[in-house]
């Protein structure tokens, strides 16, 4: 026993010393080292931020837009995104202390035998051959394939969101909104929106082919909220004259839980939640310069993934928007599995299409030369945590540094924000179309050689991956959960990069060394998969069943077809 407990003594002090070494390494290394390092640390994982940075040799720079040869270093410049480790300490241990969210490193951990959700050529979803229980079905519906033909019975649906899209400019929440509930009236449903008028006079414009569609208006607080009072009054009055709701649709809160709890035929839709704010606000931290004052945010976000844990099961249906969503609310905010429901965004198709011309019209309205080596694309809300301080640092160094990349290749910048100034002062190679409507939009896309999104935001999932995908383009984007575990998958249809300048650079020469015949095999990949998963029809479709699903459980209609139940016999295979 003596000896036993000696040895034991000696491994302690051999593993303390092995600690420290170690501690003494990491404190000397700079962030996107630091954040590899801190992968394998056993008291907290934040895989999505922290995955490693790929330290294989860059392409050859054969393609026309580098005279860089392929292992040449890329010039890091001043890496004004550095900090201490005693920061990045600070925050870690302040997580790891808090006993209440020891979940945060478990739930991130991959679960055994968990397969991609979305899969490759390797996945299979068993048991399809056979009738299987959606309510039980733990990938996303998506890749199940339900009749495109509408329902024989029609739906009475109420829809709770906090605003609707004015003149085509909206969030990525209110655009979901209107391209699902737009489908699902265009099937034949009706469907009642419960939402704010931005004023008296304000009104939703016309959607063709949409006739069933009535909207319910009231003022918004002073916070912007719906006023919950009146919406409600609005909901009851409708709900009692003649047929009731057959289902309960809120977007997000926008029917607060204290409303929605007594209602069993409710489903919510997640497109952001506090835990994965928690995830963004370590980002940011991190690449927040010496200067820029600290946000108290992690104790207050800290606080509302409780408060979320504590009210989130009074809704009785939960609809995660990503594949790592549903992980989240499954096993961190312990939503039982068969009250939560993966249904991926979709977009319409029959506007985000490939189209070549349109695309080269759009270079020329622009003046992009026709010998320009490399068109990248950027689109959204230009603001700083979509991503743009570091985006556009790391493009002043790449173009400061390569003559040959400023002259050959071009930057289009969709939106508007404070960071749209900035841009258009950059470079003239770096050029400002302003925020666009729709079709202006998928004309947009059609007109790039690739898309990046270098959003902070780890929650929700953007459309504009979606969006570019559906028209031809393959995409980059910020290695967080949501993106690389629903949209860029695999090297077939994009690029992932940690949100560090260095990180994007690697990647932006990474994408010129390959060149475009490359990327038009990315595209073509991008384009497919997002036919089979992404699509607004797919995801009307899921939606669809899962309404006609909880409104024959909660009211008990009879029907020889059980619509919580996979395949009926006019569904076909998975995607």
């Amino acid at each position: 026993m003596h000896i036993s407990s000696q040895r034991g003594e000696e491994e302690d002090e051999a593993g303390a010393d092995k600690t420290k070494k170690e501690r003494s390494k990491r404190a000397t290394l700079p962030n996107s080292r630091l954040l590899r390092a801190l992968a394998s640390s056993p008291v907290i994982k934040i895989p999505s931020l922290v995955a490693a940075i790929s330290t294989s040799p860059l392409p050859s720079s054969s393609s026309a837009c580098s005279a860089r040869t392929g292992t040449h270093p890329i010039p890091m410049g001043k890496d004004t995104s550095s900090t201490s480790f005693h920061r990045l300490c600070y925050f870690l241990f302040a997580l790891s202390t808090l006993s209440s969210l020891s979940f945060l490193y478990w739930s991130q951990r991959p679960a055994p035998c968990k397969p991609d959700l979305f899969g490759g050529a390797s996945t299979s979803v068993k048991g399809l051959n056979q009738s299987l229980s959606l309510l039980s079905f733990a990938s996303a519906w998506n890749r199940l394939h339900f009749s495109t033909s509408p329902p024989r019975r029609r739906l009475k649906i109420a829809l709770f969101v906090k605003k609707w899209p004015q003149q085509g400019l909206a969030g990525g929440l209110e655009r979901h909104a209107m391209t699902l509930h737009l489908a699902l009236a265009r099937r034949g449903h009706e469907l009642h929106v419960f939402t704010a008028s931005p004023n008296s006079s304000a009104a939703p414009g016309e959607h063709p082919g949409a006739f069933n569609l009535k909207f319910h208006l009231t003022r918004p607080t002073a916070a912007g909220y719906l006023n919950q009072p009146l919406v409600w009054e609005q909901f009851h009055a409708e709900n009692s004259s003649g047929r009731p709701f057959d289902v309960v649709h809120t977007e997000s809160v926008a029917l607060f839980h204290g409303r929605a709890r007594n209602i069993t035929n409710l489903a919510v839709s997640w497109h952001g939640i506090a835990y994965e704010t928690i995830h963004s606000d370590i980002v940011q931290d991190i690449l927040r310069s010496p200067e820029e004052p600290r946000k108290p945010a992690i104790a207050e976000r800290i606080a509302k993934v409780i408060e979320e844990v504590n009210f989130f099961g009074r809704y009785a249906h939960h609809v995660a928007t990503s594949d790592h969503v549903g992980d989240v609310l499954k096993r961190v905010y312990w939503i039982p599995e068969e009250r939560v429901h993966i249904i991926v965004n979709g977009v319409d198709e029959e506007i985000y299409r490939l189209d070549r011309k349109r695309g080269s019209d759009f270079r020329k309205k622009f003046k992009i030369p026709e010998d320009a080596s490399l068109v990248i694309g950027m689109a959204g809300r230009l603001v700083k945590d979509k991503g743009h301080p570091v985006m556009f640092e790391a493009l002043k160094q790449l173009f400061e540094q390569d003559e040959t990349l400023q002259r050959r290749v071009f930057v289009l910048v969709a939106g508007d924000g404070p960071w749209s100034l900035r841009y258009k002062e950059l470079f003239p190679n770096v050029i400002v179309a302003g925020p666009l409507e729709q079709t202006q939009l998928a004309s947009f896309y059609s007109a790039l050689d690739v898309f990046v999104n270098p959003t902070l935001r780890a929650q929700g999932l953007d459309h504009t991956f979606l969006e570019a995908m559906l028209s031809g383009v393959p995409v980059m984007g910020t290695r967080f959960a949501s993106i690389t575990g629903s949209v860029i998958t695999d090297a077939d249809m994009g690029y992932a990069f940690v949100p560090t300048v260095a990180s994007i650079k690697e990647a932006v020469y990474r994408v010129c060394g390959e060149g475009r015949e490359v990327l038009r095999k990315k595209g073509e990949a991008a384009r497919s998969r997002a036919l089979r998963l992404f699509t607004a029809t797919k995801m009307a479709t899921a939606y669809e069943r899962l309404f006609l699903c909880i409104s024959q459980q909660t009211q008990g209609w009879k029907d020889k077809d059980d619509f919580c139940s996979y395949p009926l016999p006019w569904d076909g295979s998975t995607a």
